[in-house]
């Protein structure tokens, strides 16, 4: 893998560690520090008599450390990696000790196992998949993969409860037009929140999380009706295509599965999902927290040759760091196992090549000249009408000046304004940046606002301003 010090920074799980591990990187504190092709290790001295012992193993990257701390990669395995990008000259070359060549080994003999488990997974899925193909009923070819779970009729219960609860919720939606918005009260919103529970108790969980979603936008903004009344009219969007779910294209179905909140096991979507083979080059990574302390990570792809978009989602939990890093600009070839879909944008990793390289100024200006803003609407657009439920779509806009007014901040080009959803901190560094000039700014659109990832200048080696994830 190759390391720089902003690399490194991405893995951080949060700006304290990222700090803290600052403060680690003088070599007077690492009494020794080894390396080889595998991984890199090194012993720091803490408060404590015996030094922690800290390891990576580069193919992930991968962390383990001695050390009490209960965040994931801790201050001493960020420490050690940015050791190794400032001069690898400071690591010794030779053998692992035990300590190190012991663990290396487990998580080769795990990988090993995980990869016979996942190919025995996907090679079950292929065939499921192809008996149904050929008009096999579903529990039929269950029964003659000899099944021991049953996984096909299991899936048919769940979505005749799905249905149910889906008949029940239009009813209840129904309801709530009627009495209009309003009426809504406090005692209303505990209400949305109990048929949000009514529809995970029926295993449809993302259909809870819309009406939860929903009850939170009340009397929050100025147009907090119009987004209540949308996101209402989505969830009755859902429960009609739930209902003459078996009618609908197959592509169709599948969104609306994923609307449910039930997604497709990996393993079938490396079988049965459509590939693209492509040199994808790293548009932006965004890390958000979600509830319960867990960690989600979107990286954001475009294929040079294919110019598709794509995007691969991570979460990890309390406070553990991302495996694998993804830097803006870095281009690799990559085959995709896209997740099926009216208008598909998740992917998997079928297969990588092992050395990825910076885009470089040359690939992200074409990259950014490749379409024009109406253009880039003109996609969001289609993908929004082949897939309504969506709620975030890549957007790369060239010629694009940070601008702050009274109406707020934005994106200026061509007489167009788009609005900016960006803190502070983000917002004057971008604003140093661009000193006043275009950028190609690359971010996520919402429906209502562009949360900006990455910006590029046009003369620049690599992009000019990252968002901080940190």
């Amino acid at each position: 893998m190759s390391l720089t010090m902003e690399g490194v920074l991405a893995l951080a799980p949060d700006e304290a560690s990222a700090k803290a591990a600052r403060g680690l990187t003088s070599p007077a504190k690492w009494p020794l520090l080894g390396a080889d092709d595998a991984a890199v290790w090194g012993e720091c001295q803490g408060s404590g008599s015996k030094p922690y012992q800290t390891q990576v193993d580069l193919n992930g990257p991968a962390f383990r450390c001695s050390c009490p701390s209960r965040k994931f990669p801790c201050k001493h395995g960020l420490a050690l990696l940015m050791l190794r990008a400032q001069d690898a000259s400071r690591f010794t070359a030779g053998e692992a000790p035990a300590w190190v060549s012991e663990w290396i080994a487990s998580r080769g003999e795990r990988a090993q196992k995980k990869e016979e488990r996942d190919q025995k997974a996907v090679e079950r899925a292929a065939e499921r998949a192809a008996q149904i193909a050929d008009g096999v009923d579903p529990a039929q070819a269950a029964s003659a993969l000899a099944d021991p779970d049953n996984a096909l009729k299991r899936e048919s219960q769940r979505w005749r409860r799905i249905e149910d609860a889906a008949s029940e919720l239009q009813r209840w939606l129904g309801d709530q037009i009627s009495r209009g918005l309003g009426a809504i009260d406090d005692a209303a919103i505990r209400g949305w929140r109990t048929m949000a529970a009514r529809m995970v108790d029926a295993q449809a969980p993302g259909l809870g999380q819309r009406v939860v979603a929903a009850a939170e936008a009340w009397r929050v903004g100025a147009d907090w009706p119009e987004r209540t009344l949308a996101r209402l009219g989505l969830l009755q969007l859902a429960c009609e295509g739930i209902a003459r779910r078996e009618t609908l294209p197959t592509s169709v179905q599948a969104d609306l599965r994923t609307v449910c909140g039930w997604p497709l096991d990996q393993a079938e979507v490396l079988a049965v999902g459509e590939r693209v083979t492509d040199r994808w080059t790293v548009l932006g990574v965004s890390v958000e927290e979600r509830e319960g302390r867990l960690n989600e990570r979107r990286v954001w792809l475009h294929g040079a040759r294919s110019g598709r978009r794509a995007w691969l989602l991570d979460h990890t939990h309390g406070g553990r760091g991302f495996e694998g890093m993804w830097l803006p600009g870095i281009a690799t070839d990559l085959t995709l196992s896209f997740y099926p879909g009216n208008a598909p944008l998740r992917a998997l990793i079928a297969e990588a090549s092992p050395s990825p390289e910076p885009e470089g100024t040359v690939g992200m200006a074409r990259l950014a000249g490749s379409d024009t803003w109406q253009g880039e609407w003109q996609r969001v657009a289609e993908r929004v009408a082949a897939h309504p439920f969506a709620s975030l779509h890549p957007v790369v806009l060239a010629n694009a000046t940070p601008v702050a007014s009274e109406a707020g901040r934005h994106l200026v080009a061509d007489g167009r304004a788009v609005p900016l959803q960006v803190g502070d901190a983000d917002w004057w560094s971008l604003m140093a940046v661009a000193g006043g000039h275009p950028l190609a700014v690359i971010g996520e659109w919402d429906g209502r606002g562009l949360r900006p990832l990455t910006a590029w200048q046009s003369d620049s080696t690599g992009p000019a301003w990252v968002r901080n994830t940190a």
